[in-house]
C-alpha cells in the first residue's frame, strides 16, 4: 500500500512524558467478562466472536495450510490484542463524544475511497488492514470512523494522535469508563496497550479525511 501522506505517528514516537494512565484492578466481580467498559460488559463470547473474525478472514486470505499457520503464528497475541483494542475503541469514542465530535458516513466513505486508491482498489485495502492491523473486512468501515474521530480530537486539541495532551484526553475518557480488565488478558493502561500498528496513529490519507460542506 503507497502511503503518499503518511507520518510518523508510530507510539514508538510518542513522547514519553504522558502520565500513567489507569490500570485495571480486576474483574472478580464481573463473572464471564473479559472487560467492563463504562458499566457494559465485553463478555468472553463476544471477545472469542471477534478472534473468530480475524481468523476466517485470515484463512480466507490465505487459502494454503501451511502459509494459514504461519499467519496464525504471527497473531499469537491476538487475543489479548483484540481486547486491548475493542476497550481502546470505546475510550476514544468516549474522548470524542466528550469534544463534540461527530463523524457522517459521507467522511467515512471519503476517507475509504481516498484509501482504496492508494492500495489499488478494494481488496488491496481490505488485505492490507487485515494483514497489517488485524482488521477483517466486515470492521473495515467502523475502524476507519475511529481513525477520523481519533484524527479529529487531535486537531482539536491542537496537536497530534500520540502528543502528551493526546493521551492525556484518552486517560480522562478512560478513567470516566471506569476500564476493568479480567487479569487473564493483562493489565489495563491506554497508552501502553495501544498497538504500535493501529493504524489512528497514522495520517493515512489526507484525502480521505477531507470534510465536505
Amino acid at each position: 500500500m503507497h502511503r503518499r501522506r503518511r507520518t510518523a505517528l508510530l507510539l514508538s514516537a510518542a513522547i514519553a512524558a504522558a502520565a500513567p494512565l489507569l490500570t485495571a484492578c480486576g474483574n472478580d466481580a464481573h463473572p464471564g467478562a473479559a472487560a467492563v467498559v463504562g458499566g457494559q460488559r465485553i463478555t468472553v463470547a463476544q471477545l472469542q466472536s471477534r478472534v473468530d473474525e480475524v481468523r476466517r478472514a485470515q484463512r480466507a486470505a490465505v487459502p494454503d495450510a501451511t502459509q494459514y499457520e504461519h499467519a496464525v503464528a504471527g497473531t499469537g497475541t491476538l487475543t489479548r490484542e483484540t481486547l486491548h483494542g475493542m476497550i481502546l475503541d470505546r475510550v476514544v469514542r468516549r474522548a470524542a463524544e466528550d469534544a463534540g465530535i461527530t463523524v457522517t458516513p459521507r467522511e467515512v466513505q471519503q476517507m475509504r475511497a481516498g484509501l482504496e486508491r492508494q492500495a489499488g482498489g478494494s481488496k488491496g485495502l481490505k488485505a492490507t488492514w487485515l494483514q497489517q492491523y488485524n482488521i477483517p473486512p466486515e470492521r473495515l468501515d467502523a475502524n476507519l470512523r475511529l481513525q477520523i474521530e481519533a484524527q479529529k480530537l487531535a486537531a482539536g486539541l491542537n496537536t497530534q494522535p500520540g502528543s502528551p495532551v493526546f493521551w492525556q484526553a484518552l486517560s480522562k475518557a478512560s478513567r470516566e469508563l471506569d476500564v476493568d480488565l479480567n487479569p487473564r488478558y493483562g493489565g489495563w493502561d491506554v497508552q501502553k496497550s495501544v498497538d504500535a500498528r493501529t493504524p489512528w496513529l497514522r495520517d493515512v490519507s489526507a484525502t480521505g479525511t477531507q470534510q465536505t460542506t
